[in-house]
């Protein structure tokens, strides 16, 4: 009876337009046209693509991350980067002071001789310490301003492989091109001028991006302001908007009561709620236990919740209503919602959507289904870390 009734629903459902005019309305940020996109999963395919876009670049190269530590792919990449500054290309290299601290000396090194412009987003300072937990998740990877790359990965030893193992991190990239990737340069440049480094390229050296491509794209950056940001607008959005199904994959559930609410209240009007979160194999256990505090009453209103169980699952995406995706480097938690800068795309491209609803089933295939009475029967040990954890909440 619940397949017809999603049947019925799916039949119902607003046309796809009127989900990008509701998104357009309430984010006041419009959708651009001509665009491609290629979801890369895991970093077997990931890293391929990415350094030979960086090999090919002729004119400029624009790279931010939050994450870069050590492995062969971080010698790999500082490689790429440094011989194309070696051979004349503009390279502006934007790292992470928290996330990127931990990179190899000697990779800093050769980009910064290779003639590499290297800034750092934030470093500590002790006259300025309120910054210090406000960092940039963002990460993007632009070429000769015609392709792009945006999503979750972190340069380092645990993305390299195929999920095949707990040391390979199962994760979801994406290359684009077409007039979305203004909106990547955008996010780039408005970190890079933070460090003090106001160099905005002359107007007739800015490259007009192809548009021969079909999907439709919206690209929203935030900062966090006052522990809020348009982060956590998008995913109350979201929410709000499903009529019969929303699958979310985040390598990091740490929901607000606002939305515990509102996700309980899309499952009692109906909606199909699937969430794919780490399981045995997490890089934050704060993060982990800070999450399970909202089990309860997800699972009681119906919140299908699942555990990835083969290796750390760091993936982005979430689907609306087999119409729509959201992709980028936002969490569904605190962190992303209030506190660091963020890169979304909002999709519109039915060929895409149906390849990440056919990940998302694979990977849901690979893990364990949280049980409602199961979770009921935890020990107190576990429900005393869950109450703690509510101090460490807005850190997680």
């Amino acid at each position: 009876m619940k397949d017809d009734a999603n049947t019925g629903a799916a039949a119902a459902r607003p046309p796809v337009e009127a989900y990008q005019r509701a998104f357009e309305a309430t984010l006041g940020i419009p959708f651009t046209t001509g665009n491609t996109i290629e979801p890369l999963i895991n970093g077997v395919r990931i890293f391929p693509a990415m350094i030979e876009a960086i090999e090919g670049a002729r004119e400029s190269i624009d790279f931010l991350t939050f994450i870069y530590w050590q492995g062969d792919v971080a010698e790999r990449f500082g490689h790429a980067l440094a011989e194309r500054a070696a051979a004349g290309v503009r390279v502006r290299v934007l790292l992470d002071a928290f996330g990127a601290n931990s990179m190899p000396g000697d990779v800093l090194e050769r980009m910064q001789n290779a003639g590499a412009e290297i800034a750092w987003f934030r470093q500590p300072m002790r006259w300025r310490f309120w910054q210090a937990d406000n960092r940039t998740h963002r990460k993007i990877l632009l070429i000769d301003g015609v392709v792009g790359f945006t999503g979750g990965v972190g340069i380092a030893a645990e993305w390299d492989g195929d999920a095949r193992k707990p040391d390979e991190w199962r994760e979801t990239h994406f290359r684009l091109t077409g007039p979305v990737l203004d909106g990547l340069r955008g996010a780039f440049v408005s970190n890079w001028v933070e460090t003090r480094r106001p160099d905005f390229e002359e107007r007739w050296r800015i490259p007009t991006p192809s548009a021969d491509g079909d999907a439709r794209m919206q690209v929203l950056r935030t900062s966090a302001a006052v522990n809020y940001s348009d982060i956590a607008t998008l995913f109350r959005l979201l929410i709000r908007m499903a009529q019969y199904r929303l699958r979310v994959t985040t390598g990091y559930f740490v929901p607000d009561p606002i939305t515990v609410d509102m996700l309980r209240e899309a499952a009692g009007r109906g909606v199909e709620i699937d969430i794919l979160m780490p399981g045995p194999h997490t890089d934050s256990r704060v993060a982990k236990i800070a999450g399970e505090d909202a089990f309860r009453p997800l699972l009681e209103a119906g919140v299908r919740l699942h555990r990835y169980q083969p290796t750390m699952l760091h993936a982005k995406v979430t689907l609306l209503d087999d119409v729509l995706a959201v992709i980028g480097s936002a969490n569904f938690n605190h962190r992303s919602m209030g506190k660091d800068d963020e890169i979304a795309v909002t999709l519109v491209h039915q060929p895409t959507v149906d390849k990440l609803s056919a990940d998302f089933e694979q990977d849901r295939e690979r893990c364990e289904l949280v049980r409602e009475g199961q979770w009921k029967k935890r020990g107190v040990w576990q429900r005393l870390l869950e109450y703690l954890s509510r101090l460490l909440r807005p850190q997680a």
